[in-house]
């Protein structure tokens, strides 16, 4: 039997959550389907995983809520980000690692706070966007843009507080990896936080070998990790599946690298698979790079 809080060494549980109301662009709510379909548990499996997929989380359908519209779809955002929080916090309690199948990245407000509920953890953030806007610096008003400025305690109430009161993390919890396109208050927020943040320059000019291991040193005061993983991180000709794209991003062996490091570490514990568009994708091949990719975070390897 697996005590509150103990790890299964091999256990994975898998939860769909097909939200699209953080954004505009339709067509993430499909996202775990296609990862479904893609063979992620067969091929976590296969690296000898026991793999549970609790199937998708309940998600009010967009198209039913026109009297939310103008408030962004905010109460049913929080809606959602509880029902997360405590699918997250009840996977850790009974020792499973979650993996969260998005959707929009505004579910991390609660995946994240979930696995964070009895005990702290790092977060590596792979993006092309900071999501480090709130409603006042935000030029769109999209919750997917807000999610981990609402992690930190910044923004919206409703989702600062999802779950328990208050920040979910420190700054000195978060590195962004892959940062390329941000709004003008953003940066200057950015800038502010004390968040490490690596752009597609340091990329560009230090390497992924150099600022996996640099980030995870970064993130030494943890024990346990958690990577939430925006496939618009990875450059739209690798995955053009995705609703918000942004050119220059990271290629897919630079983000197969990053995430075997993170596997070398032995402190992955939970993880985030977000904004794939089945809908905009080529014969899912978005979501077939992000099966790999998860496989690699999880120890799958080359020799």
């Amino acid at each position: 039997m697996i005590r509150k809080g103990q790890v299964m060494e091999n256990g994975i549980r898998m939860i769909g959550v097909p939200v699209d109301l953080g954004q505009e662009q339709r067509g993430v709510d499909l996202g775990p389907g296609a990862l479904r379909y893609a063979g992620l548990s067969a091929r976590l499996s296969g690296l000898g995983y026991i793999v549970e997929d609790v199937g998708n989380l309940p998600v009010p359908v967009r198209d039913v809520l026109g009297a939310e519209r103008e408030l962004r779809y905010l109460p049913s955002i929080r809606q959602v980000c509880e029902t997360v929080y405590q699918a997250g916090r009840s996977a850790v309690t009974q020792g499973f690692m979650p993996i969260f199948m998005g959707g929009d990245h505004s579910m991390a407000v609660g995946s994240i706070g979930g696995v964070t509920d009895e005990a702290p953890a790092a977060v590596i953030w792979v993006d092309a966007h900071g999501d480090y806007n709130t409603p006042q610096s935000s030029p769109t008003g999209n919750i997917h843009g807000m999610a981990l400025a609402a992690l930190l305690g910044e923004g919206f109430p409703e989702l600062v507080n999802v779950g328990r009161p208050g920040a979910k993390l420190h700054a000195s919890d978060i590195i962004l990896i892959g940062l390329r396109e941000l709004d003008p208050e953003e940066k200057l927020r950015l800038r502010a936080s004390g968040i490490k943040a690596y752009t597609m320059r340091d990329i560009d000019e230090r390497g992924m070998a150099a600022i996996a291991h640099e980030a995870l040193g970064r993130l030494a005061h943890r024990t346990r990790l958690h990577v939430s993983l925006d496939l618009d991180g990875l450059d739209p000709l690798e995955v053009p599946g995705v609703g918000t794209t942004a050119p220059g991003g990271i290629t897919y062996r630079e983000a197969q690298l990053l995430m075997e490091i993170i596997a070398d570490s032995g402190l992955l514990r939970s993880m985030d698979i977000v904004e794939i568009n089945p809908i905009l994708d080529h014969s899912n091949r978005t979501a077939k790079i992000a099966v790999e990719l998860t496989a690699s975070a999880f120890g799958a390897s080359i020799l």
